[in-house]
């Protein structure tokens, strides 16, 4: 076997791996009874800071910013951000209020992707970097807090379910639109941003995780949301988020945002996706609430 190819397998398994015991009820039940006081959601909680500090710091190397305040700033005030839009999940368990802050912080997230592909000149400063990198990542991880389920008689008995089917529709679409890419890919999305994102493959990957949804859906009914609505939304916004980072390496001049994971690049390289679909799933999970 290559190389690099089983490099590429083992790191991948391993990032499963920990994905897998950070949001689901078997990290707790085994790494209990190592640690007895080791709770899901402390495991979740941990999982989604720790891609956050690892992500900012990749973004600073990436984005190459200068020796200035707004490097030594910028995970400190990410931090502050992370931690004003989620101290509700951390105190209060886990709900849904639409307000003018989650209004705002959704609303960041869209200007900022546009900033990025039309008005990129403005990210070549060290304060335009501070503010993009912020958006980009605080506020989708502190969504991401907000979007597992939680026990009305115990509050902080959390079910991260949610989390992990996220990340198996967002694996499953990215795989579904590279293999049918490579099969029947024949016009170019964004050539000059991914040249090897085609509509076939986009179209398979829509098509494909429609359908995982489908059985996400009928297999787990404690599910909040319906999960066909929420692969359709993955399979839309995945490929986004994927064209969002390689659109910032790009401007960066840069082929991976690290080398945390052997074979795969850095955490933004394997969450790219997740920073975009995170939001939208979770305006998604607001919406249906309200209706």
């Amino acid at each position: 076997m290559d190389k690099n190819l089983l490099q590429r397998l083992i790191s991948g398994a391993v990032y499963g791996a920990v994905i897998f015991l950070c949001t689901m009820p078997f990290g707790e039940l085994w790494l209990g009874k190592i640690f007895p006081f080791i709770k899901e959601y402390y495991l979740f909680y941990a999982l989604i800071t720790f891609f956050l500090i690892a992500g900012l710091w990749e973004c600073m190397k990436m984005m190459k910013f200068g020796n200035s305040w707004e490097k030594y700033a910028l995970i400190p005030v990410a931090l502050i951000v992370y931690y004003r839009y989620s101290v509700k999940y951390f105190h209060h368990g886990f709900f849904y209020q639409f307000n003018l802050a989650e209004i705002l912080g959704l609303s960041l997230i869209l200007i900022a992707c546009i900033t990025l592909f039309k008005f990129t000149k403005e990210l070549y400063f060290d304060n335009g970097k501070l503010i993009f990198s912020v958006i980009y990542l605080a506020l989708p991880f502190s969504y991401a807090l907000g979007l597992p389920a939680f026990s009305e008689l115990n509050p902080e008995k959390t079910f991260t379910l949610e989390i992990f089917f996220l990340f198996v529709l967002i694996w499953s679409s990215d795989s579904f639109a590279y293999f049918t890419g490579r099969l029947f890919g024949k016009h170019k999305m964004a050539p000059k941003i991914s040249p090897k994102k085609t509509w076939e493959g986009f179209a398979g990957g829509v098509i494909l995780t429609l359908i995982l949804g489908f059985f996400i859906e009928k297999y787990n009914p404690d599910l909040r949301g319906n999960w066909m609505i929420v692969g359709f939304l993955v399979s839309i916004f995945a490929p986004l988020g994927d064209l969002v980072e390689s659109q910032l390496k790009r401007s960066f001049g840069v082929k991976d945002s690290g080398n945390l994971i052997p074979g795969h690049g850095g955490v933004l390289d394997r969450l790219d996706s997740f920073t975009i679909c995170v939001p939208v799933v979770y305006l998604y999970f607001i919406l249906e609430k309200l209706v």
